[in-house]
C-alpha cells in the first residue's frame, strides 16, 4: 500500500510541476506573439507611408499636367480670338466682295439667257405632261413658268421636263 500511495503522490507532484511550466509556456508564448504583432504592425504602418508618399507624389504630377493643360488651352483660345477677331476684320471686307461678285455673276447670268435658252427651259415633254397628271397635291402658285405643288408635308415642288418632281426652295 506504501508503494501506491508513494506514487499517487509523484503523480500529484509531477502534475503541479508540469502544471506550472504549461502557465510560463503559456506566457512565453504570450509575449512572443506581442512582440510578432508589434512588428507586423510597424512593418504595415511603414508600408502606409510608403503608399501615401507614392500617391502623394502621383497626384502632385497630375496636378501639374492638368496646370500645363489648362496653361496650353488657354492659350490656344487666346490665339483662336485673336485669328477671330483678325478674320471677322477680314470676313467684312471678304463678305462684301463676295456680295458684290454673286451680284455681278447674277447680273451675268441674266444676261447670257437668250430666248431660245429660256424656251428650251419651259418646254415639257409627255414624261413631264403625264407627271403633272399623276400628282394628286395642290397647286400653290407658279415658278419658272410652271405650276408649283404643295405636298402633304408642306414642301413646294414643280414637275421639270424629264416629269421628275424639283423641290422650290421655301425662299
Amino acid at each position: 500500500m506504501k508503494k501506491v500511495i508513494l506514487l499517487c503522490m509523484m503523480f500529484a507532484f509531477s502534475n503541479v510541476i508540469i502544471a506550472q511550466t504549461a502557465k510560463e509556456k503559456a506566457a512565453k508564448t504570450k509575449v512572443a506573439t506581442e512582440k510578432k504583432v508589434e512588428k507586423v504592425k510597424v512593418d504595415q504602418e511603414k508600408k502606409v507611408a510608403k503608399v501615401k508618399k507614392e500617391q502623394d507624389k502621383k497626384v502632385k504630377e497630375a496636378n501639374q499636367d492638368i496646370s500645363k493643360a489648362k496653361k496650353e488651352t488657354n492659350e490656344k483660345v487666346s490665339k483662336a480670338k485673336k485669328d477671330v477677331k483678325a478674320a471677322e476684320a477680314s470676313a467684312v471686307g471678304k463678305v462684301k466682295v463676295k456680295e458684290a461678285k454673286a451680284k455681278a455673276t447674277l447680273s451675268k447670268s441674266k444676261v447670257k439667257k437668250t430666248e431660245v435658252e429660256e424656251k428650251e427651259d419651259m418646254k415639257e415633254t409627255a414624261a413631264s405632261k403625264a407627271a403633272e397628271k399623276k400628282v394628286a397635291d395642290k397647286v400653290s402658285g407658279s415658278y419658272k413658268g410652271k405650276k408649283v405643288y404643295t405636298g402633304p408635308k408642306g414642301g413646294k415642288y414643280y414637275i421639270n421636263k424629264n416629269g421628275n418632281k424639283t423641290y422650290v426652295d421655301r425662299n
